[in-house]
Formats: structure tokens, sequence, C-alpha cells
């Protein structure tokens, strides 16, 4: 994570109707949320005018708050092919988007993300929403979950790499879709599940 006293972080939620962001910016050990929103999408029809459409918002959003790094959401895998390969689509054009602006993007899993903030991998979106604004004071939550979520993403990413695992891992920053050192790693998470082995202490029960 770049060295300075204060610098911010964009979370992304992918959808292909609501895209959920948040700008966390971090000085110190204080965090603060510089916006929570989301793009609205479920009213254009063509795909392809959506996914140019994600692009140029998720590149003004940029322009505009201009983070360090972005940090998405990783599509989860369902049964559902074509929505699966939809949101995949979504997910890549917001990353070509800060792709774009030469920022650094790395992905986390649904199931880590939540773990991340409730502790729970399995938790409601609405309990993710509670907790987030909670730990950042904020007064008036969005209308929509999908804000919240976005802000989770970057909340994440933050506590990934400000934490102790971030040392243990070294110099590889963690890409993983559910935990590994790279993205493109076949480790996965199995390098928490090695390291909760070697450190049972550390586990929370």
């Amino acid at each position: 994570m770049a060295d300075k006293t204060s610098y911010r972080i964009m979370g992304i939620d992918p959808g292909t109707n609501y895209m959920g962001y948040g700008v966390l910016e971090i000085e110190g050990r204080t965090l603060r949320p510089v916006v929570l929103g989301d793009i609205d999408l479920h009213r254009i029809a063509d795909p392809y005018a959506k996914l140019r459409y994600i692009f140029e918002r998720v590149g003004a959003l940029v322009d505009t708050y201009r983070p360090q790094e972005v940090a998405l959401e990783s599509p989860f895998f369902g049964e559902n092919v074509q929505s699966m390969l939809k949101l995949g689509r979504a997910q890549g054009v917001a990353m070509a988007a800060a792709l774009s602006r030469g920022l650094d993007v790395f992905e986390y899993a649904p199931m880590r993300i939540k773990q991340s903030i409730t502790g729970r991998g399995s938790a409601a979106k609405e309990q993710v929403a509670a907790i987030v604004c909670r730990t950042l004071a904020v007064e008036r939550p969005p209308k929509r979950l999908d804000a919240t979520d976005g802000m989770a993403v970057a909340l994440c990413h933050y506590f990934t790499t400000s934490g102790p695992m971030n040392a243990l891992l070294g110099n590889d920053r963690v890409k993983g879709l559910g935990g590994g050192k790279k993205a493109a790693s076949k480790g996965g998470s199995q390098s928490w599940e090695q390291f909760l082995k070697k450190h049972p202490d550390r586990e929370i029960k």
C-alpha cells in the first residue's frame, strides 16, 4: 500500500442493475468515508451501452475522487451461467476503467469481504451495511445496500493490507479471489487455512 500520510481506496461491488461504490480515506489510523453511492444501470436495456456506461462512470468517479487503489468484489460462482457472464463483464469493464487510469486493482471474494467486516462469511447484506455505517460513523445510510457493499470492499482491502497477514505474505500483495497471494494463484484461500493450522490461537471462535 502506498506509504502516505493520507490516501484513498475505492471499493466497487459490481452489478448489472446497480453497481455500488465507496471511497475510503485513510489518514494514520483514522478512517473517513468520502462518498457512498451506486451507479443505476437497470434502465439501460442494451448490454453494450450498459458496459460503456459502466466504463465512463467508473472512470469519472476515479477522476473526481482520485483513489490510489481500487478493490472489487469478484463474481460469485452461481448456477446461472448467463448471469455470471453478465456480472463478469461488468466487473471487467469497471476494472479496465481503473486500470486505464494507472491504478492498482485488487479482487476479493464475497465471503471474504463479509468475514472481514462482520466476522461471518455468511452474513446478510443488512448486517454488513449496519457494521459499515457504525464503523465509519455514517449517520444517514444510503438508500440501497449496493453502496454499503461497495464501501465494504474498500474496508476489506484496508483491513487486509494493513493487518499482520500482509506482513506474513511478504512483498506479494493480496489480490486473491479468496485470499491467496495473487489472483492467479491456485492456492486461493488455502494460505489462510495454513496460517490457522500453524497459529490456532489466532482463530476467532
